[in-house]
């Protein structure tokens, strides 16, 4: 399978309903590797929820901790230590059931997994192509340089932007100066559901297929 990491340029921009519209789209496989906090459910349920196609297999989270923090404290919380090693052989060990396989990170890219590892070296371990979130707000322009700076000092190979919520006129601006183009962008909705999922998918189709 190959792999297709969502990120993003922060916490609470919308991975995760991004991860749906990727998955969809491509009748992938999907994969949370770490999940910190699941009072609410879990990111892998909420997307199970919203699939519509009957290929997508849901695979089972490597670390799953129970304090939604950042993954390195929610481990310590535990005495686990979150290792790239593990999750690298875990995503070795999947049945290769489909073409892709969406794996889903936290936070942005710089969010600590262990005391020395980030998100970050997360994708570099599994050669991931990475499909980056951005999500309008003030300073998301600021946070998806950042990110993309990031990505090209890690010489990480990124498929594109995939933007998020009500955009104005930048998002072509941060394509541009990022370097990295756009794949879409996801309009605003309060009812992120299996219906909007699908609608956004056959939106986004051709030029995930194609960027891939």
């Amino acid at each position: 399978m190959h792999p297709v990491f969502i990120s993003g340029i922060g916490t609470g921009i919308g991975k995760t309903l991004v991860s749906a519209i990727v998955t969809e789209a491509l009748q992938a496989d999907y994969w949370k590797p770490v999940q910190a906090g699941f009072d609410d459910g879990t990111d892998t349920g909420w997307i199970q929820e919203r699939i519509s196609n009957s290929k997508t297999i849901f695979h089972k989270e490597e670390y799953k901790l129970a304090l939604p923090a950042s993954p390195h404290i929610a481990a310590k919380e535990e005495n686990v230590r979150i290792s790239l090693d593990v999750i690298a052989e875990a995503y070795k060990a999947l049945p290769a059931t489909n073409e892709y396989v969406v794996i889903e990170g936290a936070g942005g890219i710089f969010v600590p997994l262990n005391e020395d590892e980030f998100v970050i070296d997360l994708i570099a371990k599994l050669r991931a192509k990475v499909v980056l979130v951005s999500r309008n707000y003030l300073g998301s322009i600021n946070h998806s340089i950042l990110t993309a700076e990031a990505c090209k000092a890690r010489n990480l190979d990124v498929a594109g932007w995939i933007f998020n919520d009500q955009y104005m006129h930048y998002e072509n601006e941060i394509a541009r100066w990022s370097g990295y183009p756009s794949l879409g962008s996801v309009p605003f909705t309060e009812n992120p559901d299996k219906a909007f999922v699908q609608q956004q998918a056959v939106i986004l189709r051709s030029a995930l297929q194609n960027a891939l």
